[in-house]
């Protein structure tokens, strides 16, 4: 059974899209402060606190030339779940947030480079075109529940490691980026 919000690679792209159509329409009417999207080329403001600005070359902006999001707008988005180990927490936990590849669709990014802040100006970069469409995800809740700071929090680019030694590497552990508060979308 496919839940809306649940992004599967072996869905054709159309479906994916017109899911997520859906899914912003119901999201739509059912919060429509806080939905991501709320009319083409345009979101909404944040009505909480700010935990993520995007600036760079986007098309889609609610504060000048940037997208600002604060955590009910993330949440809006389709998300992805997991459980794995990490190398900087202790057990298998589940972690819950919006896939990186989905938050660039929906501001109209489709190539370049993304770097990725932390709030201590750490950066990792990727390459847009090379992004897998379910992973890396923005972590906004870890076990269900949101993370602090001082747990890695409130946000957390975060890879299936245990699910493939592909996420076993150390590029890809470099881009796991805890306390991620910005992107920057470079050509």
């Amino acid at each position: 059974m496919c839940k809306i919000g649940d992004v599967r690679d072996e869905e054709p792209e159309q479906m994916r899209k017109l899911r997520r159509a859906i899914s912003a329409l119901i999201v739509g009417l059912m919060l429509p402060l806080t939905t991501a999207v709320l009319a083409e080329g345009a979101l909404v403001e944040p009505t909480g606190r700010v935990v993520l600005t995007v600036s760079g070359k986007i098309s889609v902006t609610n504060s000048g030339d940037t997208a600002r999001f604060d955590m009910e707008m993330l949440r809006a988005l389709p998300a992805q779940s997991f459980s794995t180990t990490t190398l900087w927490t202790e057990g298998v936990h589940e972690f819950t947030g919006v896939p990186l590849a989905v938050l660039l669709e929906e501001l109209g990014i489709s190539g370049g480079t993304v770097d990725a802040w932390a709030i201590n100006d750490y950066l990792a970069e990727f390459d847009v075109a090379r992004l897998e469409p379910d992973v890396p995800i923005i972590a906004y809740a870890m076990n269900g529940k949101p993370m602090p700071r001082r747990d890695k929090g409130p946000l957390w680019l975060v890879y299936p490691y245990d699910s493939s030694d592909r996420y076993r590497t150390e590029l890809v552990y470099s881009r796991s980026v805890w306390q991620l508060d910005r992107l920057e979308i470079l050509e």
